[in-house]
């Protein structure tokens, strides 16, 4: 495998772990093994250790969800909102609701600063674009600004906690139960005729 194929499998199994397992119970050993990487790799293309890698991942996996979440977008919030809701629905059912979100993960173990600050920062530089993409689309069907940005960060929260419901359940109920009542939200947001 190359040397930018290696890299980002590591990153990716970072990413997976995190969601699994949080920052804090994974060590570089246990991510080179789950990637399939020697563990001298890990450090070669990490030399700022766990941290560094747990960023890359965070921001790797905030990329991968804002990708699909801007590509519905372009239909409509509801339509984006139905993206956002599947990518947790796949991962959770993917995974035998095993998996969450690893920038959730990241953002609620661990510490705004010292060594796990740079991972930190980009849990919620993550999630400030997730709001920003669904704010955008809000306010492109005609829901006025200030709404816009409070249902936006709504959604984000909604679907998040959800997840975390979801994974203690070992069901897609919480799920389902918030995407319905988050559509109704949106539906009731948008101008009349936009939301018939």
């Amino acid at each position: 495998m190359s040397v930018t194929g290696s890299r980002e499998r590591m990153v990716l199994g970072a990413a997976d772990l995190l969601s699994r397992l949080g920052l804090g119970a994974t060590s570089m050993r246990e991510l080179a093994k789950h990637a399939g990487t020697p563990l001298g790799s890990t450090y070669h293309y990490f030399p700022g250790g766990k941290r560094q890698l747990a960023r890359e991942a965070v921001e790797f996996a905030g990329a991968q969800v804002a990708g699909t979440l801007g590509s519905a977008l372009k239909a409509g919030p509801a339509e984006g909102l139905d993206a956002f809701l599947s990518v947790w629905r796949g991962i959770l059912e993917k995974s035998s609701f095993d998996a969450g979100c690893p920038v959730l993960s990241v953002a609620v173990t661990e510490p705004r600063d010292g060594d796990s600050g740079e991972a930190v920062a980009a849990a919620s530089a993550v999630f400030a674009d997730w709001c920003g993409l669904l704010a955008s689309s809000l306010r492109e069907a005609g829901v006025a600004r200030n709404r816009a940005d409070e249902l936006s960060i709504l959604i984000v929260c909604a679907v998040e906690g959800s997840v975390a419901l979801c994974r203690a359940s070992g069901t897609a109920e919480a799920l389902d139960q918030v995407g319905a009542t988050l559509s109704d939200l949106i539906r009731a947001s948008l101008p009349q005729e936009a939301g018939k």
